[in-house]
């Protein structure tokens, strides 16, 4: 009797914990079935980055750097072959337009023009002698004709010649400064040979690259102060005096500045020269990051999050301003724009606003 109750009591204590082991697991599995549903949940949405929309004023100031630039540059070449035999300016003289720099020995040009000084002079006897003898009917009109056209020629070699002589004395073509002198008396010049370099510095400019954004905003005849990187202390009034057509393939567009102001001369070509460009304060607009549209800016596309789901939104983009984009309409103050995480969105997909 006591041995049935002991096999009883096993029985029973055996049953009692494998009972207990299966409530434990299942409530195991529950609690795993409903983290597995918690993350099946959570992996259905999209992490995305958001930024609020709000109206500000843009800056979009210009502060461009460049070098100085004379305002009037020219390379003098030699025309016609021979031999110096004059110069007479050296580097730092100024000059005047029209004065006399240099002077080539071309005997070959002498004689060509005492040629065709006869020949002219001999032309014209002959003409005279032509006409006296037309009106007696001792030559005919063809050969008057003849004469007549004889002179013209020898006319025309006459004004060569000479127009070949002047070639053989330099003069300068504009005022300034000689900045180098490249032959010496002696020296044997041909056709193209380099003789002088006269820069005219009485005005100098500024040579400066701003951006599309930037050059919306200048004008030709826009006051611009200039500083000079050797002078900090010091300002120099300007004018825009160019703005380019077109923009180069950085996309900067080149703009000129004339110096107005450059008491002394402090200031020389090729000094390094910074415009600040002053312009008035801008009205509050819509600014978005330019990461938020989607591929590019041309596509107009941007995605906002709304009762947690991204929506697809076509909107109408104005001026790009540095890393961000001016939108006219389309979205409104105060909705959350999608600035990261696009390339994983649809039109309603769920979303999580990560940091």
């Amino acid at each position: 009797m006591n041995k049935l109750v002991k096999i009883l009591l096993t029985i029973g204590l055996v049953g009692g914990a494998l009972f207990a082991i299966i409530a434990v697991l299942k409530k195991n599995k529950a609690t795993a079935a409903a983290k597995t549903e918690i993350v099946a949940q959570k992996n259905s949405t999209v992490s995305v980055r958001v930024d609020t929309i709000h109206k500000s004023s843009p800056d979009i100031s210009v502060v461009a750097n460049g070098n100085f630039e004379p305002f009037q540059e020219l390379s003098f070449s030699a025309e016609k072959a021979g031999r110096v035999v004059n110069v007479l300016v050296k580097e730092g003289d100024f000059v005047q337009k029209g004065q006399v720099l240099a002077t080539i020995r071309v005997d070959q040009l002498n004689v060509d023009l005492q040629t065709a000084t006869a020949n002219y002079q001999n032309a014209q006897t002959d003409l005279t002698r032509y006409e006296n003898a037309f009106r007696t009917g001792g030559v005919t009109q063809q050969q008057l004709d003849q004469a007549r056209l004889n002179l013209a020629n020898a006319k025309a070699r006459l004004q060569q010649s000479n127009i070949n002589l002047g070639d053989a004395t330099i003069r300068a073509s504009i005022s300034g400064i000689i900045n180098t002198r490249k032959i010496e008396p002696g020296s044997v010049v041909a056709p193209g040979t380099p003789l002088f370099d006269i820069v005219n510095i009485s005005k100098l400019k500024l040579k400066v690259n701003v951006n599309e954004a930037q050059v919306a905003q200048l004008a030709i005849g826009k006051p611009v102060k200039i500083k000079a990187s050797v002078f900090p202390d010091k300002s120099f009034a300007g004018k825009v005096s160019f703005i380019a057509a077109k923009a180069d393939a950085a996309l900067n567009f080149p703009v000129e500045i004339d110096v107005l102001s450059n008491p002394g001369n402090l200031l020389k070509a090729g000094m390094y020269g910074t415009a600040e460009f002053d312009f008035a304060q801008q009205q509050p607009i819509v600014l978005v990051p330019r990461a938020a549209f989607i591929g590019s800016v041309n596509s107009n596309e941007l995605f906002i999050v709304r009762n947690n789901k991204a929506e697809l939104v076509q909107v109408t983009s104005g001026r790009v301003l540095g890393n961000h984009v001016e939108v006219l309409e389309g979205i409104q103050e105060g909705e959350l724009i999608i600035t990261s995480g696009q390339i994983n969105l649809t039109n309603g997909t769920d979303v999580t606003i990560i940091p």
